[in-house]
């Protein structure tokens, strides 16, 4: 793996195709991707994206700043804004004179499209997380100059495995628990027949959007994953290696992506991510247990590291024909305990509390954790579901005058329920990632002589103090870019 050359060097004149661009990660290394090429002051690379719905960003104040009254024709230079949809055949584009020009030119694809629900519907699932890349791939095979397909995916496409995971492929078929065969056909197949059946019964959209879940998280579990999410993120791991042939590609599994940690913004997000829901409840007063054991690694790592990491794998990889898999991730190199978390939000919240509308300080408490699930229903049980049974028989003696309480209290009560079951496997996640090759990336960019380019683009969470982060930088950014 040799970065000699220098990453700004290997990225001139290099036309990027990046899917899912408007999202949190496409926009930020979208964002690293064109301050690295502007190191070289390089004017002629282009990069694919919905262009309306990125630029306009805060994320992009690094380029404004450098660019100053330039900034939008640097912008006109280096980007054209594409409408497409991965799940058709060559992205849902008709243009031909544009597709003849993208089969052209775009050298490298970025793929960073993708439902992350992790209770999708199985239709919505298997279209985004296995039709994209297949789709995608058939694209990036009719480019007569390609060089590299970069995928992104889920460290968590290894379900609920235990110890040491490796940074290996998964073969077209395997299934986590060894138990059948995954026909990834048919399971599509399987997903049409079902959604056909449906429609013709002329069942509501409520209804079928049900059934469809239901499904998902059915297959998943047949065959060893726990939710339909990281089971098509798996699924979609194996088509890429299947079709690949020669091509070079390069499958990141970032672990939990979070804030930008220094560069362009630090703290900048964009939505409640994955541990933001509980930060967010906990600060307004609504969370009162967590389900977690706080011994256990909680796998985080910050977007601009994700986002480095992929620039610095595209220069490493292009041109080199093999499959490689990083995991960008934290258990192994400078792992994290939940508690860390937990007691930086009681630390930050009571330190700086936050209003309600009329002015009142929301005052914070020491979280009460709940370390199996046993515990968690025990509490739900005796806090919430027995006082729930209560009403229930008191609105029956008054004929149905607490009604709508008693509904929308059943509705919240079985909401967080299953909220604690999805989640339970992450919370309770016993696997560390393996990131060898990660490692050798990290030694390849500090040994490519370049010092500006190796402090941009670094992304080795190794000497990071967690804390810190999280007091300073993480929550602070989620109030100020989510919640304000």
């Amino acid at each position: 793996m040799d970065l000699g050359g220098g990453i700004a060097e290997s990225l001139k004149n290099k036309c990027i195709l990046i899917t899912g661009s408007t999202g949190f990660l496409g926009k930020s290394s979208s964002s690293s991707a064109r301050r690295e090429e502007d190191l070289l002051g390089d004017k002629s690379s282009r990069f694919e994206r919905r262009d309306t719905q990125v630029r306009d960003k805060k994320l992009f104040c690094v380029l404004r700043k450098i660019h100053g009254k330039g900034f939008e024709a640097f912008m006109e230079d280096k980007v054209s804004a594409v409408a497409g949809n991965i799940m058709e055949i060559n992205l849902g584009i008709k243009d031909t004179n544009l597709l003849d020009t993208m089969f052209a030119n775009v050298n490298i694809f970025v793929n960073a499209a993708a439902t992350t629900n992790f209770n999708e519907r199985y239709d919505v699932a298997l279209g985004t997380n296995v039709l994209g890349p297949k789709y995608s791939m058939k694209f990036a095979k009719k480019c007569s100059n390609f060089e590299l397909f970069m995928h992104v995916s889920t460290a968590y496409v290894a379900g609920t495995k235990q110890g040491l995971l490796f940074e290996t492929k998964f073969e077209m078929g395997e299934t986590l628990n060894g138990n059948s065969y995954l026909d990834i056909d048919a399971e599509l197949n399987l997903m049409k027949d079902t959604l056909q059946y449906h429609h013709s019964n002329s069942e509501n959209k409520s209804e079928i959007k049900s059934m469809m879940r239901s499904l998902g998280m059915e297959r998943a579990k047949r065959y060893g994953w726990p939710n339909t999410y990281v089971f098509t993120k798996a699924m979609g791991e194996m088509v890429l290696g299947d079709m690949r042939g020669d091509m070079p590609l390069v499958i990141v599994r970032p672990t939990i992506i979070t804030s930008v940690y220094k560069d362009p913004l630090p703290g900048w997000m964009e939505g409640i991510r994955t541990i933001d829901s509980a930060i967010v409840s906990y600060s307004i007063g609504t969370l009162e247990c967590f389900l977690v054991d706080v011994n256990i690694a909680m796998d985080i790592i910050p977007g601009d590291m994700v986002s480095n990491a992929m620039i610095t794998s595209i220069a490493a990889h292009s041109n080199n024909p093999s499959e490689t898999i990083y995991h960008l991730s934290s258990s192994v190199r400078n792992p994290v305990n939940y508690s860390v978390l937990l007691d930086s939000c009681f630390r930050f919240f009571h330190a700086y509390p936050r209003h309600t509308k009329d002015g009142t300080i929301i005052k914070v408490k020491k979280i009460y954790k709940l370390d199996t699930m046993a515990k968690f229903r025990t509490y739900m049980r005796l806090k919430y579901k027995i006082p729930l049974e209560g009403l229930g028989i008191v609105n029956v003696i008054f004929c149905q005058l607490f009604a709508d309480r008693y509904k929308e209290l059943s509705k919240k009560y079985k909401y967080v329920m299953q909220l604690a079951e999805l989640y339970e496997p992450f919370t309770f996640f016993k696997g560390v990632f393996d990131d060898m090759n990660v490692e050798k990336l990290i030694l390849a960019l500090n040994a490519n002589n370049n010092i500006s380019e190796a402090e941009m683009l670094g992304f080795d969470c190794k000497y990071m103090d967690w804390s810190r982060y999280m007091l300073d930088v993480h929550i602070p950014g989620l109030l100020k870019y989510v919640c304000d």
